[in-house]
């Protein structure tokens, strides 16, 4: 199967779109959502359990793997699809937000938790230039330079298929005139990454241009004039930090889409509440990404349609309230755990502090992201009001 990407507009009104990613993997219906192996691994769920819950494409990070265990050593164990036994598309980043992370720790807030932004705390970043990033390795030390064209080789090693090129991902907080110089360093290295990508080019991967630019308008539509005009570029990642609350997030996502080539995919970077995904399905986001469902099932967060009574999308089952209660998750819910487990047992597994807890819960929201993006691509289909199906997920 080779790669195509085909859509359809179900509204006269609206950009949002009903497509087909065609891979060398398999086919991705869209809008659809990816979940993130970081390390070759979706944290609590094994592969065969995300395949049982309806998933489609999932990604895996270039920095993190790069440094263990290696690229060269995915690329002998027969790729990453093969290494952790993924038969589906895959999807790798460049190593872009993880220079951001290094650099701009305390504003990644907005895209990272706490406890992962506190991960990063003991790396350090020795430089960004022309050439690329210089950082220690979180791991023993050493010293790296990740440069457009080195990001390309481990990628290409790794064998995803889809892949992207290299970029800064600047904080929304810093000043028009860096945030400038930094689209443009980034433009630089993404033609690079394309350069090098096409040495080695034999149908197997595709790769995708990110658009930055911060918050600032007109480096927005410069950075989409600029990859627009990449024939090389497959699709559109629309990266760096989206401002400073939900709503200017919207706004700029909303902006980037309309000046976008629509003929390829576009793809949000690091987004996945699921308020955030239904403005950006209707602003023409195709596939989204983010650590979300399986990161808060780590700490008794499960993902309910209406969301709890403060407001946020998921239930803490670590909560007093749940101690004698017999009902599942979600009684609607098809997974493993809404079917054999109380919501009850659940909050006994995490007190006690047994692995199984978070597992069941990671394999509850791992489904329950796959029924939010199916029933929108039914919605759409049908011509229904997408709005409605927002009702019913959304308090």
């Amino acid at each position: 199967m080779q790669f195509s990407f085909k859509f359809t507009k179900p509204y006269k009104n609206s950009r949002a779109r009903l497509g087909k990613l065609a891979t060398p993997h398999g086919v991705v219906n869209t809008p659809g959502f990816i979940f993130c192996a970081t390390r070759a691994a979706i944290r609590g769920v094994a592969p065969i359990q995300m395949k049982e819950n309806n998933t489609q494409i999932i990604l895996a990070n270039t920095y993190h793997l790069m440094l263990q265990p290696g690229s060269k050593i995915v690329q002998a164990m027969g790729g990453l699809h093969k290494f952790m036994s993924w038969d589906g598309p895959m999807l790798t980043d460049s190593g872009g937000f993880q220079i951001f992370s290094l650099q701009h720790k305390s504003v990644a807030q907005e895209i990272k938790s706490s406890r992962q932004l506190q991960s990063l705390s003991d790396r350090s970043l020795l430089g960004i230039s022309e050439e690329g990033a210089v950082f220690k390795s979180y791991l023993d030390g050493s010293k790296h330079l990740l440069t457009p064209e080195k990001s390309i080789e481990v990628q290409r090693e790794l064998g995803a298929d889809i892949i992207l090129v290299l970029d800064e991902c600047t904080p929304f907080n810093v000043d028009k005139e860096y945030t400038r110089a930094s689209m443009e360093m980034s433009h630089r290295w993404a033609a690079r990454s394309y350069e090098e990508f096409s040495r080695h080019a034999d149908g197997s991967q595709v790769l995708y241009g990110i658009i930055q630019g911060g918050v600032y308008d007109d480096l927005r539509k410069e950075s989409c004039d600029f990859v627009n005009s990449q024939s090389g570029f497959f699709g559109h990642a629309v990266g760096g930090s989206l401002g400073a609350n939900k709503d200017q997030m919207a706004e700029i996502v909303d902006i980037t889409c309309k000046r976008l080539d629509e003929n390829r995919p576009i793809h949000l970077l690091g987004i996945g509440g699921i308020k955030d995904i239904f403005r950006a399905v209707e602003s023409g986001i195709d596939t989204f990404d983010c650590v979300h469902p399986t990161r808060i099932a780590r700490h008794g967060g499960a993902l309910v349609k209406g969301g709890d009574v403060n407001g946020r999308e998921h239930i803490n089952l670590f909560n007093n309230q749940y101690q004698l209660d017999q009902d599942p998750i979600e009684k609607a819910c098809e997974c493993y755990t809404c079917k054999n487990f109380s919501r009850g047992y659940l909050r006994h597994l995490l007190k006690a502090r047994e692995m199984l807890g978070p597992q069941l819960i990671a394999i509850h929201n791992v489904r329950f992201m796959n029924t939010l993006m199916e029933d929108i691509r039914e919605y759409m289909a049908e011509g229904r009001d997408l709005n409605k199906l927002k009702l019913l997920y959304i308090a």
